[in-house]
């Protein structure tokens, strides 16, 4: 335990000093900033836990903050378990990936119905932009006895968007891609935006 966490905060402050200064400045005395995501199916807002997350949740921001999320799509739903985007835009060209960010699945925050987190590769440190919310409880994305997704806020208002978002036909396989459990007609993010402070 007492090495894990001494990976996370080696982690912490090498990422600090990667961000932008842009996104450590944005709303810095709120612990609990909000973001608005406007999609083809309706609004989300999300609410971010600084204090759980603070590393995912100045990455998030950073993106949001230079409009990197805006028209990009909801390229895989999964019914009954997740909605991941942020990666692609709606010619599934990727878009321009930031430096990677340290795994926080340990902070407490579980990968419960309407929480938002980061998506990633095997290697449990290579969240870089995608994300995504949890259709359901998924326990098995929690961190038990190695790494986890690391869930950095939760749904305020919109969840009827993410149950519409859920209810998307994909298929089993995308023949140009090779990807698996692809939109038919993928959603689009076409704005996500920093709301005003509370």
């Amino acid at each position: 335990m007492k090495s894990f966490v001494r990976r996370v905060f080696i982690g912490f402050f090498i990422t600090l000093s990667t961000l932008s200064v842009s996104a450590q400045e944005i709303q810095p005395d709120n612990p609990f900033p909000r973001v608005k995501l406007v999609t083809s199916h309706g609004d989300i807002v999300v609410e971010l836990n600084r204090h759980r997350a603070p590393l995912t949740v100045e990455n998030f921001l950073k993106y949001v903050d230079i409009g990197s999320y805006d028209n990009t799509i909801f390229h895989r739903i999964v019914p009954g378990f997740v909605v991941q985007g942020g990666g692609y835009d709606k010619e599934l060209n990727s878009k321009t990936v930031g430096a990677k960010i340290p795994n926080e699945s340990g902070n407490g925050l579980k990968n419960k119905y309407g929480t938002i987190a980061m998506a990633r590769e095997n290697d449990p440190h290579t969240a870089t932009r995608q994300f995504f919310f949890n259709l359901k409880d998924n326990p098995s994305l929690d961190p038990v006895d190695d790494w986890g997704y690391a869930v950095f806020g939760v749904i305020s208002s919109g969840y009827e968007t993410l149950d519409k978002l859920a209810e998307v036909e994909s298929l089993p396989f995308h023949a140009e891609t090779g990807w698996r459990d692809f939109p038919s007609e993928p959603p689009v993010l076409i704005r996500a935006e920093i709301l005003p402070q509370q």
